[in-house]
């Protein structure tokens, strides 16, 4: 079982005794299904404990990638102890405050938080990985063309119910085969993958990173767009301007709209597709409440381009969706 293994990683870490008390809290947040907890000993501080199988090849890059991020000094959390052979290791717990928890709160106190996260963006930018580090495969056309098929394989057939024939039409159109080669015709930097507000912890006033597990080679703005169109915070579209001002600020650029736009529909494709899996297939309901903002913000960035005309029939089917039933 994980949390036996979990158990067990951390007596021989701190050199405990059988009988020594440890309580085991589960992290139920995210997707990636991985095993996650906050693992107390008593006496010592607390721990984040992650156990992960083979299912998913990003899992296996989280170890490597973490003592590259904290050797370049970008905001990550330290590995404490970590048993390849077991698949286990040993986190520094950062706490239990996320952007994402900070919802509610004003602009005020959320501006620089996003501002130290977008700092840890430009920093990533400009780092330089080892040679024999290997990423997860970079971004290219076929990878722009799997989250299209994604989104359309889970969200709109299986979640959706949307005909087999009428979803083949719609991801077969030309102007989304564009997208994907235009966006892959450029892979030379520094991925999150999933930089959004559950990915970023807040500590000491700083952002932190996690879940950098999928790390790869592909356009920074796929990275800025996540957290610009966030559907887990559900920016107004003045919030997102500040955003795109802090960036702004701190890379003395701007992202092109093009790229920008495409890249905002790529992502909130890939996140729907997401949701409809994890729905459908797996059972995690707590995702849906997170579809309608979602295609409300792929309506949004879709709106006048030549794409759009493929994505609005899935969106409009949505609007008509009664949620899943327990």
């Amino acid at each position: 079982m994980p949390t036996d293994t979990l158990l067990t990683a951390t007596r021989t870490h701190l050199e405990l005794e059988p009988t020594h008390s440890v309580v085991i809290e589960p992290i139920v947040k995210g997707g990636s299904g991985r095993t996650i907890v906050r693992i107390k000993p008593e006496g010592y501080p607390t721990y984040i404990g992650i156990y992960y199988t083979l299912e998913r090849a990003d899992n296996a890059n989280y170890l490597p990638v973490s003592k590259f991020l904290k050797k370049a000094k970008l905001n990550v959390p330290e590995v404490l102890y970590d048993n390849i052979g077991r698949r286990c290791a040993l986190i520094e717990d950062l706490g239990e405050i996320d952007l994402h928890s900070l919802k509610g709160q004003g602009w005020e106190l959320r501006e620089p938080i996003y501002r130290s996260a977008l700092e840890q963006l430009d920093r990533l930018f400009y780092t330089r990985a080892p040679k024999d580090l290997e990423f997860q495969p970079p971004f290219d056309p076929e990878l722009y063309k799997w989250e299209q098929d994604y989104f359309f394989d889970n969200f709109a057939e299986i979640y959706l119910g949307m005909s087999h024939n009428e979803v083949q039409v719609l991801r077969e159109h030309p102007s989304l085969k564009k997208v994907a080669e235009s966006l892959g015709a450029s892979a030379r930097h520094l991925v999150h993958r999933d930089f959004q507000s559950q990915n970023i912890i807040v500590r000491d006033g700083k952002a932190f990173l996690i879940d950098f597990q999928g790390m790869r080679r592909g356009r920074q703005e796929y990275d800025i767009a996540s957290l610009i169109f966030d559907p887990y915070m559900n920016h107004s579209a003045e919030e997102r301007e500040k955003l795109l001002d802090i960036w702004e600020d701190i890379s003395e650029e701007r992202p092109l709209d093009d790229i920008f736009f495409k890249c905002a529909t790529q992502r909130l494709m890939q996140a729907l597709g997401a949701y409809g899996n994890l729905v459908s297939n797996k059972g995690e309901k707590w995702f849906e409440q997170h579809i309608p903002t979602a295609c409300s913000l792929l309506a949004d960035v879709i709106r006048g381009t030549d794409y759009e005309e493929a994505i609005t029939p899935v969106l409009e089917v949505a609007k008509n969706h009664q949620p899943t039933q327990d």
